[in-house]
Protein backbone atom coordinates (compact mmCIF):
# COMPACT_ATOMS: atom_id res chain seq x y z
CA UNK A 1 0.00 0.00 0.00
CA UNK A 2 1.52 3.32 -1.08
CA UNK A 3 2.02 5.65 1.75
CA UNK A 4 1.87 3.48 4.41
CA UNK A 5 4.64 3.44 6.84
CA UNK A 6 5.31 1.43 10.29
CA UNK A 7 6.75 2.80 13.69
CA UNK A 8 7.37 0.89 16.88
CA UNK A 9 5.55 3.33 19.62
CA UNK A 10 4.91 2.85 23.28
CA UNK A 11 1.49 1.54 23.90
CA UNK A 12 0.33 4.55 25.87
CA UNK A 13 1.41 7.16 23.07
CA UNK A 14 -1.98 8.96 21.65
CA UNK A 15 -1.86 6.84 18.61
CA UNK A 16 -1.34 3.71 20.05
CA UNK A 17 -3.70 4.07 22.89
CA UNK A 18 -6.38 5.05 20.15
CA UNK A 19 -5.65 2.36 17.53
CA UNK A 20 -5.87 -0.33 20.56
CA UNK A 21 -8.74 1.08 21.48
CA UNK A 22 -10.50 0.01 18.14
CA UNK A 23 -9.10 -2.76 18.16
CA UNK A 24 -10.88 -3.99 21.43
CA UNK A 25 -13.83 -1.68 20.15
CA UNK A 26 -14.34 -4.00 17.41
CA UNK A 27 -13.33 -7.45 18.80
CA UNK A 28 -15.99 -6.86 21.80
CA UNK A 29 -18.51 -6.22 19.86
CA UNK A 30 -17.99 -8.62 17.20
CA UNK A 31 -18.26 -10.90 20.14
CA UNK A 32 -21.26 -9.73 21.38
CA UNK A 33 -22.58 -9.39 18.01
CA UNK A 34 -23.48 -5.49 18.63
CA UNK A 35 -21.99 -2.34 19.33
CA UNK A 36 -19.70 -2.10 22.08
CA UNK A 37 -20.36 -0.28 25.11
CA UNK A 38 -17.53 1.93 26.50
CA UNK A 39 -17.43 -0.01 30.05
CA UNK A 40 -17.33 -3.18 28.11
CA UNK A 41 -14.29 -1.78 26.31
CA UNK A 42 -12.65 -0.70 29.48
CA UNK A 43 -13.10 -3.79 31.00
CA UNK A 44 -11.60 -5.95 28.20
CA UNK A 45 -8.65 -3.57 27.95
CA UNK A 46 -8.02 -3.72 31.82
CA UNK A 47 -8.44 -7.52 31.84
CA UNK A 48 -5.58 -7.94 28.59
CA UNK A 49 -3.57 -4.70 29.44
CA UNK A 50 -0.37 -4.28 26.14
CA UNK A 51 2.06 -2.68 28.50
CA UNK A 52 4.60 -5.52 28.37
CA UNK A 53 4.16 -4.89 24.16
CA UNK A 54 7.66 -2.60 24.53
CA UNK A 55 11.21 -3.13 26.16
CA UNK A 56 12.59 -6.79 26.27
CA UNK A 57 9.09 -8.57 26.74
CA UNK A 58 7.91 -7.55 23.25
CA UNK A 59 7.07 -4.73 20.50
CA UNK A 60 3.88 -2.53 19.20
CA UNK A 61 4.11 -0.89 15.75
CA UNK A 62 1.85 1.43 14.56
CA UNK A 63 0.62 1.78 10.58
CA UNK A 64 0.88 5.32 9.58
CA UNK A 65 -1.14 6.36 6.01
CA UNK A 66 0.54 9.68 5.05
CA UNK A 67 0.98 10.30 8.87
CA UNK A 68 -2.53 9.10 9.99
CA UNK A 69 -2.82 5.73 12.49
CA UNK A 70 -4.87 3.29 10.73
CA UNK A 71 -3.17 -0.17 11.66
CA UNK A 72 -1.72 -1.85 14.96
CA UNK A 73 0.05 -5.26 15.65
CA UNK A 74 2.42 -6.74 18.64
CA UNK A 75 4.99 -8.75 19.23
CA UNK A 76 4.65 -10.57 22.67
CA UNK A 77 8.25 -12.17 23.46
CA UNK A 78 7.47 -15.56 25.69
CA UNK A 79 10.87 -17.12 25.42
CA UNK A 80 12.81 -20.01 23.76
CA UNK A 81 12.89 -17.97 20.57
CA UNK A 82 8.75 -18.09 20.92
CA UNK A 83 6.70 -14.33 20.11
CA UNK A 84 3.12 -14.24 20.63
CA UNK A 85 1.29 -12.39 17.55
CA UNK A 86 -0.66 -9.87 19.39
CA UNK A 87 -3.44 -6.57 18.82
CA UNK A 88 -3.27 -6.99 15.26
CA UNK A 89 -6.20 -4.76 14.11
CA UNK A 90 -6.60 -2.63 10.67
CA UNK A 91 -9.16 0.21 10.58
CA UNK A 92 -12.14 -0.53 8.73
CA UNK A 93 -11.32 1.80 6.02
CA UNK A 94 -7.96 0.26 5.14
CA UNK A 95 -8.99 -3.29 5.13
CA UNK A 96 -8.38 -5.24 1.68
CA UNK A 97 -5.46 -2.57 0.81
CA UNK A 98 -2.85 -4.77 1.58
CA UNK A 99 -2.09 -3.19 4.84
CA UNK A 100 -2.78 -6.32 6.96
CA UNK A 101 -0.47 -7.96 4.88
CA UNK A 102 2.54 -5.65 4.93
CA UNK A 103 1.84 -5.20 9.09
CA UNK A 104 2.13 -9.45 9.29
CA UNK A 105 5.43 -8.74 7.19
CA UNK A 106 6.85 -6.08 9.11
CA UNK A 107 6.42 -7.39 12.60
CA UNK A 108 7.89 -10.73 11.49
CA UNK A 109 11.15 -9.14 10.53
CA UNK A 110 10.99 -7.17 13.76
CA UNK A 111 10.34 -11.14 15.37
CA UNK A 112 13.37 -12.06 13.40
CA UNK A 113 15.77 -9.37 14.15
CA UNK A 114 15.11 -10.24 18.13
CA UNK A 115 15.99 -13.69 17.16
CA UNK A 116 12.62 -15.25 17.25
CA UNK A 117 11.99 -18.16 15.47
CA UNK A 118 8.78 -19.09 16.01
CA UNK A 119 5.58 -16.83 16.08
CA UNK A 120 2.38 -17.67 17.60
CA UNK A 121 -1.19 -16.17 18.13
CA UNK A 122 -4.97 -17.75 19.31
CA UNK A 123 -8.30 -16.23 17.55
CA UNK A 124 -11.87 -16.68 17.39
CA UNK A 125 -14.08 -18.39 15.02
CA UNK A 126 -16.17 -15.16 14.46
CA UNK A 127 -13.23 -13.35 13.38
CA UNK A 128 -13.58 -15.42 10.10
CA UNK A 129 -11.27 -12.48 8.26
CA UNK A 130 -8.40 -12.60 10.78
CA UNK A 131 -8.21 -16.41 10.18
CA UNK A 132 -8.33 -15.81 6.90
CA UNK A 133 -4.76 -13.33 6.64
CA UNK A 134 -2.84 -15.58 8.86
CA UNK A 135 -3.22 -18.68 6.50
CA UNK A 136 -2.63 -16.36 3.86
CA UNK A 137 0.59 -15.32 5.92
CA UNK A 138 1.76 -18.88 6.50
CA UNK A 139 0.02 -19.67 10.04
CA UNK A 140 -1.14 -23.12 10.37
CA UNK A 141 -3.32 -24.58 13.00
CA UNK A 142 -1.59 -26.65 16.38
CA UNK A 143 -1.78 -27.93 19.43
CA UNK A 144 -3.72 -25.32 21.92
CA UNK A 145 -0.29 -24.26 23.65
CA UNK A 146 -2.81 -21.77 26.18
CA UNK A 147 -6.13 -22.25 27.72
CA UNK A 148 -6.77 -18.28 27.02
CA UNK A 149 -10.93 -18.18 27.56
CA UNK A 150 -11.50 -16.67 23.90
CA UNK A 151 -9.19 -18.38 22.16
CA UNK A 152 -10.66 -21.14 19.67
CA UNK A 153 -7.98 -21.65 17.41
CA UNK A 154 -4.05 -21.77 17.63
CA UNK A 155 -2.15 -20.74 15.17
CA UNK A 156 1.98 -20.70 14.25
CA UNK A 157 4.80 -20.21 11.98
CA UNK A 158 8.20 -21.12 11.64
CA UNK A 159 10.23 -17.61 10.49
CA UNK A 160 12.94 -17.66 8.18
Amino acid sequence: MPGLTFVTTDPGSPAAAALLREYYNDIVGRYWGRAALPAEVDSAMADEPSDDLRGDTGVLVVGLLHGAPLACGGVRFVGGGIGELTRVYVAAEARGTGAATGLLAHLDSLAVAAGLNTLRLTVRSDLVEARRLYARSGYAEVDPFNTEPYAEHWLAKELP
